[in-house]
C-alpha cells in the first residue's frame, strides 16, 4: 500500500494512523483539493467518531467535495457543540453554512464566534467573505479591475464616513 500513513503489522493488517491521516487532509483542503482531503478525512474519522476536530474538517471537505449541505452542517455543528471553546470549528460551521447559500445561519454563528472569542482577524475575514457585497461601480469592467477596487475602497470609505457623521 503507497500511503504515508498506512504501516502493516505482523499479521499483515493494516495500521491507519487517524492523527497522520487528519493532518494530511486538513492540508489537502488548504491546498484545494478536497476530494482527496474527504479520503483522509474519512479515514481519520472512521478511527475515532467521536474526535471534534475530525467531525468538523470531515464536514468542511464533505461540503467541498460533495455539496452534502445537510451531512456537513451536521458533522460540524456536533463538533462546535462537542468543543464550543474551538474557534476553528465555528469558521468551518460557517464556511459550510455559507457554502449553502445559508448566508444569515454563517453570519450568526460567526457573530456568536465573536461574543465568545473577541475580534479576531480570522473571524473578521470569514464575516466579510459571507457579507453580501456591494456590486463593482463599473461593471463594464469588472470586480477584479483596478479602477473597481479603487474606487470600491472609496465608496466603503465615504459610506463609513457618512454613518460615523450621521450618529
Amino acid at each position: 500500500m503507497n500511503i504515508v500513513s498506512a504501516e502493516q503489522n505482523t499479521e499483515g493488517v493494516v495500521d491507519i494512523n487517524p492523527m497522520t491521516e487528519f493532518r494530511e487532509g486538513v492540508e489537502l483542503l488548504k491546498n484545494e483539493y478536497p476530494q482527496k482531503a474527504l479520503v483522509r478525512l474519512k479515514r481519520a474519522y472512521e478511527c475515532d467518531k467521536h474526535n471534534p476536530y475530525f467531525m468538523s474538517f470531515l464536514g468542511l471537505s464533505i461540503a467541498r467535495a460533495q455539496r452534502k449541505w445537510d451531512l456537513a452542517s451536521e458533522l460540524c455543528e456536533t463538533a462546535v457543540r462537542l468543543k464550543p471553546k474551538e474557534i476553528q470549528f465555528y469558521l468551518n460551521l460557517g464556511e459550510v453554512y455559507a457554502a449553502s447559500g445559508m448566508r444569515e445561519r454563517a453570519l450568526d454563528k460567526l457573530d456568536d464566534a465573536v461574543q465568545l472569542f473577541g475580534e479576531d482577524a480570522r473571524l473578521r475575514q470569514a464575516r466579510s467573505k459571507v457579507q453580501n457585497r456591494r456590486g463593482p461601480i463599473l461593471p463594464f469592467f469588472g470586480r477584479a479591475h483596478f479602477l473597481n477596487r479603487e474606487l470600491g475602497k472609496l465608496r466603503h470609505h465615504a459610506l463609513n464616513y457618512l454613518v460615523k457623521d450621521g450618529n
